[in-house]
């Protein structure tokens, strides 16, 4: 991406923070991820800033998107969300995975300070976050980071765990040798008794295989006693954009008795798949009043994707120059 002049830089941030006081969530979304595409340290400062704003779905929004950045200037942000016990739990926990995804040893005492927060997803989180940056520095992290790099990606996130060796890169073909795997990481993805760090590990192999019978293990998930991993789950099939998972996560959206995270993700991920049955959902609980803050705003941005991915433009935001994504979103 070319340099990006300041007074675009200054549009950029009076997006994100809405200086205004009238730029709708979802335009401060696209803003968010093109700040985020250019990887700089003044555009770590600006989506730092936001962590003022009273949304806990922008601030985590806020969260993912530095971990993904992978600049370490972040840290000392993440570092004051994450010790912040005033904070949404559910903007603490992208905060310690963002650390992970940065990967720097220098995070692992706050991470293992956190480990017997008072809220399981952060706890959760931080065992993950702890985890991954084990592996990054190991031997198989280091010859994944070497042979991956000559390797086409199917996936450009940084996830929190790596998938589970042998089924690292691109999808598995159909046959019986996949769904031999699909099976063997089923039983891991489900097995309670694994650390979360290799139960993670097989949620992401069976993103890569990516067929029906793999989203229907992953959906399987949805069974387990942890927000955190159900989040997660929900996350990959808003990666995947499988049709074969809208059912699944219909039903998560629509259950009141859900954590608001898993619910959030689930709404996000539906307006990436687009179909058109999922459409009078997210307008119901976008205005729905007993449905939760989060979840009324995670529909309106979901419903601004769907609208994209049902339009003819390019690119959602990532990849944009910061002309374009200004005009993008001032429209």
């Amino acid at each position: 991406m070319r340099n990006v002049p300041q007074s675009e830089l200054n549009n950029l941030e009076a997006l994100l923070l809405n200086t205004s006081g009238n730029v709708p969530l979802h335009n401060r979304f696209r803003a968010l991820f093109t700040l985020k595409a250019l990887k700089s340290d003044q555009a770590v400062h600006i989506i730092s800033k936001g962590f003022r704003d009273p949304s806990a779905l922008l601030k985590h929004e806020l969260a993912y998107c530095l971990g993904q950045m992978k600049n370490a200037v972040a840290l000392s942000t993440l570092e004051f969300v994450l010790t912040n016990e005033q904070e949404d739990p559910m903007v603490r926990h992208e905060a310690a995975e963002a650390m992970g995804a940065i990967s720097s040893a220098s995070s692992i005492p706050i991470l293992k300070k956190y480990l017997d927060d008072s809220n399981r997803t952060v706890r959760e989180t931080c065992e993950i976050a702890l985890a991954k940056i084990e592996w990054d520095n190991s031997e198989e992290g280091q010859r994944h980071r070497s042979s991956s790099s000559d390797e086409p990606q199917s996936y450009t996130s940084v996830d929190p765990a790596p998938p589970t060796s042998g089924l690292l890169s691109g999808r598995s073909k159909p046959g019986t040798a996949a769904q031999s795997s699909v099976e063997e990481l089923r039983d891991k993805l489900l097995d309670r008794q694994l650390p979360l760090f290799e139960r993670y590990r097989a949620m992401f192999a069976l993103r890569n295989i990516g067929t029906p019978a793999a989203v229907d293990a992953l959906a399987a998930g949805f069974s387990d006693d942890s927000a955190l991993f159900k989040h997660e789950i929900a996350f990959v099939f808003g990666q995947l954009l499988s049709p074969h998972s809208v059912p699944a996560l219909l039903q998560i959206l629509q259950d009141s008795q859900e954590s608001d995270m898993v619910r959030h993700e689930a709404a996000e991920a539906l307006g990436g798949i687009a179909t058109p049955e999922v459409l009078p959902y997210l307008k119901e609980y976008m205005t729905r009043e007993d449905a939760p803050v989060v979840v009324k705003e995670s529909c309106q941005v979901a419903l601004d994707m769907y609208e994209y991915e049902n339009s003819d433009q390019f690119q959602y935001a990532n990849g944009l120059d910061a002309t374009q994504l200004t005009e993008a979103v001032s429209a």
